[in-house]
Formats: structure tokens, sequence, C-alpha cells
């Protein structure tokens, strides 16, 4: 099967920037201080002759793909980065032709084997995880759906129909999906505006009490001056997940300072999530800490969407912990767990009622993690990677054109916003925050939706 539309890669590219955050993040008892930028420039061409460059970004968040027991974070950060380069020279040597799912397809299967090799040369200790090849080979993915865009001279999320794609879902996903293709499960228009999701980190302070070392450089520096720059009605709590006092205070605290600074701006709607990084023993850990905050504060309890991945992401090695009964109270979505179809199938076993999408997972495994969470009415929501520049766009991207997506996450404006520069005035909608929402509705061009400072004349 072919069409004229399908493409071939003919060059690519690939180089990294380094950046140090303005303050560090705590989740899942471990704390980041910097980023490492893939940035990815691919060339395609079709079958009809038509040529276009795509681009792709992602940082390579080692401490949350590979938190390791055993191997140094300098190391999974040196092979993630090593997985990177080896799959933009296994794209580089693909000889194949076809849709960018196709593509994806093909070169996925080549990163376990990519991997084992980064290992073997240097020396590491055990194997390097799924999620973290995933993470490696996504701006690969990106660059490859943005240039096949350019190339037609539409949108991506545009060319997910039969006319288009070669094979329908049940090829990627299960006979249930037999006949189907992704132009069902995306919107033909990007939703023009979206609610931003503010991270507050264990480390971040809430009140200027908090504040032990300012940083001085013009921005907020607690959650309440956040709330006021930014407008925020949506706020992601990371919550320790082995404290149980910890946490319920942690949550009862943000709704205390968030309650009194929403009053003073006029504002009587806004909402949380909480993520507990799958450090919870159980679900009664879960249970328990619901039960507190409700009898503590029922109006945050209200406030709280959904929860993410509280307890271990190897579902397959720990089946006694079944979320069924916490996910009759909240939505309790998967994140680190979600690495393939398979692992979606097993989580809605186990209880999980929700799916957590991230573009670093690529945006391959991403559209159809989508189309399934559709088809079997799982809450849907799309997460951060502290994404900055090109890979936040990328993200809000995929946000803006998933049906059931109803906010967008973005943390680099609070850790990593040097990562920013001349992004914020090529697309200020979606990089300055004054009413809490991103404007999404320029994400609508060729590609992923955007221009790439590449193509702006930026650096």
């Amino acid at each position: 099967m072919s069409k004229p539309t399908d493409i071939r890669i003919v060059e690519i590219g690939a180089t990294t920037q380094q950046y140090a955050y303005r303050a560090p993040v705590k989740f899942g008892g471990r704390v980041v201080t910097d980023a490492v930028i893939f940035d990815v420039q691919l060339d395609v061409e079709t079958r009809a002759g038509k040529r276009g460059r795509g681009y792709g970004s992602m940082p390579m968040g080692n401490i949350w793909a590979w938190p390791s027991g055993c191997v140094p974070a300098d190391l999974t950060l040196e092979a993630m980065i090593k997985l990177a380069h080896r799959v933009v020279e296994e794209a580089r040597q693909y000889r194949g032709e076809g849709h960018p799912l196709e593509i994806a397809k093909e070169l996925g299967e080549s990163y376990a084997r990519l991997a084992e090799v980064v290992v073997q040369e240097m020396g590491l200790a055990e194997p390097m995880p799924r999620l973290a090849q995933l993470v490696a080979a996504s701006p690969v993915e990106a660059a490859l759906f943005d240039a096949y865009g350019k190339a037609l001279g539409e949108n991506s999320y545009n060319l997910l129909g039969p006319e288009f794609v070669n094979y329908d879902l049940s090829t990627y996903l299960n006979e249930d999906f037999v006949g189907e293709y992704l132009d069902r499960y995306t919107l033909r228009e990007p939703k023009p505006r979206m609610p931003l999701y503010h991270l507050i980190g264990a480390l971040d302070p809430l009140t200027p009490a908090d504040v032990s070392q300012p940083i001085g450089d013009g921005l907020p520096e607690t959650l309440g001056e956040w709330i006021l720059y930014n407008g925020l009605t949506h706020l992601k709590v990371k919550l320790a997940g082995d404290d149980l006092a910890w946490d319920v205070e942690r949550m009862l605290s943000v709704e205390r300072v968030t309650s009194e600074v929403q009053q003073r701006r006029g504002c009587s709607h806004w909402w949380y999530s909480a993520d507990f990084n799958e450090r919870c023993s159980s679900v009664e850990y879960v249970l328990e800490f619901l039960a507190k905050v409700r009898e503590s504060s029922p109006e945050a309890f209200d406030r709280l969407q959904y929860l993410e991945q509280p307890t271990h992401r190897d579902l397959a090695a720990h089946p006694e912990n079944r979320m069924h009964q916490a996910a009759q109270i909240k939505p309790v979505v998967i994140d680190e767990s979600l690495v393939d179809f398979e692992s979606l199938l097993l989580a809605r076993e186990l209880g999980y009622s929700g799916v957590a999408l991230k573009a670093c997972k690529g945006h391959s495994e991403a559209l159809l993690a989508a189309a399934a969470a559709q088809k079997y009415r799982m809450f849907l929501c799309v997460q951060d990677l502290t994404c900055p520049g090109a890979s936040f766009l990328h993200s809000a991207s995929l946000s803006a054109r998933i049906p059931g997506v109803a906010a967008i996450e973005g943390n680099a404006r609070q850790y990593c916003p040097a990562a920013n520069r001349g992004w914020e005035d090529a697309y200020p909608g979606m990089f300055r925050i004054t009413d809490g929402s991103v404007g999404t509705e320029v994400l609508c061009g060729p590609g992923l939706g955007f221009r790439h400072l590449a193509e702006l004349g930026g650096s």
C-alpha cells in the first residue's frame, strides 16, 4: 500500500542545548536543577516530489524517565542523549516510505536494540527503561510529523485520515479499531483557548514566609504572586506520596493561600490536580488522603479534578495496586506507566480511569493513546516535562487537537524561562500568560501548527 503523499527522510541533524533552572523543582523525591534540550531538524520528500523541513524538540528528562537506584543521574542523562543521537542516525539510514505513523512505528522497533547497545557500551548496571527510550526518540518523531505537514502545506493533525494513512488503527491498537483512523479522534481546528495548569513543586514557596533565599529576577516567587501574575485557575500540586500528614497539610495550605488570593482578584472558580509521582504504597493511602482532605476542606476536595499515578509505574510487577475504589471518587490517571497500548489496557484492568498524554513519549504514541482513551471513555489530560520553547508548543498543539483535554500544563515559564527567549516574542499568547489561559488558536499552520524560530529568522 502506498500513496503519493507518503514521505521518505532526506536528511536529518541534531543539536543540544543546556539551561539552568531559575529554581529547583522537586517531585517523586528527586530534585531537578537544569535541562538538556535535544533539537532535531529533518527534511522529507513525498513520492510526488514535494519537500518539507520539520523541527522536533524535547528535554531529556532523565530524572523523570529513568529514576534509577543504581545508575547515577549524570549517566542516565548521558545514555539518553547517546540514544537520541543513535535514533537520529537510524532515521538517517532508514529507507522506507510512508505516513509518519508508519515510519514512527518502524523506527520504534529499533529503540530497545539501540538502547541496549548504549547501555553495554557505557557499562551501566541496568537496562534503559522503555519510558526513557521514548523520551530520547520523541524529537525525531515530532520533526517527522512536522516535516510531513510542511511538505504538504497542511496541518499535520488534518492528515490523519484514510486518504493519507495506509493502515487503519487496528494495525497499531486492536480489533476494536477496525476501519477507524485518527481523524475520528482529533479536531480539525485547534481549540482557540485552553486553561494553563501551573505546577506547585514540593519545594515551591506558597507564602513570603516560605522564601528562605529570594531569587530576585523579577518573576514571582510564591504561589500567591504566580496566581496574580498569570491569572491562574488550574493548579497541579506535587505531593510526597509517603508522608500522609505532609500531603494533606500541603493540599490544605495550597487551598488556604489560593482562596485568599482568588477572593482578592474576584475569582470564584478554580481547580486542582494532585500528583503523587508513584510514591504511594497502596490505594489505601490515596483513599485516606482523599478522606482527610474532604473532612478538613470540602471546598478543596470539590476542586480536585483528578489524581496522577499514585503507585509504582511497573503495573505488571504490582498487580495488587488496584485503583477501583479511588477512581470511584476522582479520576485516577496513568502517567509514567503509559508506554504502549498494552500498558493502557493493563491500567484499565487495575482500575485506572484516566490517561495522561505526554508529547515527550512521541507524537505517534500520544495520538494512539488518545484514540484508545476516547474509545474506552477514559478521562484525558496532557502533562508537561517542563517543556520550553518548541517542546511546549508540541505539547500544546497536541492538547488543542484532542477532544476531552481541558487544559494545558506548562512549567518552563516557572523553572526554565531562559529557554523561552525568542519564543515569547514569536508567540506571546502562548508564553505571556495574563488570564490563566494560552491562545492555542495560533497553532493552526502547516506541520505541527507553528513556525520554528529558525524559520522566523530567530536563533
